[in-house]
């Protein structure tokens, strides 16, 4: 057996369930977490109110959305993509990306490529929005920078 297989186990997450991390944007859910898939991959649920975007930003890994209810305007490069329910997107690691949600609220199911995101919204929950100097570290060790 391979070091892969034997870190992955068998996860059931239910409706409701999975710990919650809350950024100014958006409450992330984990549904999937990378201590479940050797940390090849995680899966988030998010839920966003019709709020400010957060800034443009790059991260080091790849990640894909697929809308469940209402609709999010993507920005990724040079392009924005409306999303709506059933829609998804795949935005490669290294692209300036971030979203707004174009609806009262939106629900979308976040995908991401290691155990990075997971690790960084945990870091991001726990730090004071004020301190612009403990986010500026939180980003920087975790392989996300800000595009202004």
């Amino acid at each position: 057996m391979n070091e892969t297989a034997r870190n992955e186990t068998v996860h059931l997450s239910n409706a409701g369930s999975g710990v919650e991390y809350v950024a100014p944007d958006a409450t992330a859910t984990v549904k999937i977490g990378a201590e479940h898939t050797g940390g090849q991959y995680e899966l988030f649920e998010i839920d966003a109110p019709r709020a400010d975007a957060s800034p443009p930003h790059t991260e080091s890994w790849s990640k894909a959305f697929y809308v469940l209810q209402g609709r999010i305007l993507v920005q990724a490069g040079d392009q924005g993509y409306d999303l709506g329910p059933g829609a998804s997107i795949s935005i490669p690691a290294g692209t300036v990306n971030t979203f707004s949600v174009l609806t009262p609220s939106a629900k979308f199911l976040a995908i991401s490529q290691t155990g990075r995101m997971g690790a960084f919204f945990a870091d991001l929950a726990g730090a004071d929005p004020a301190d612009y100097a403990a986010l500026g570290e939180i980003t920087s060790r975790h392989g996300v920078a800000v595009s202004l």
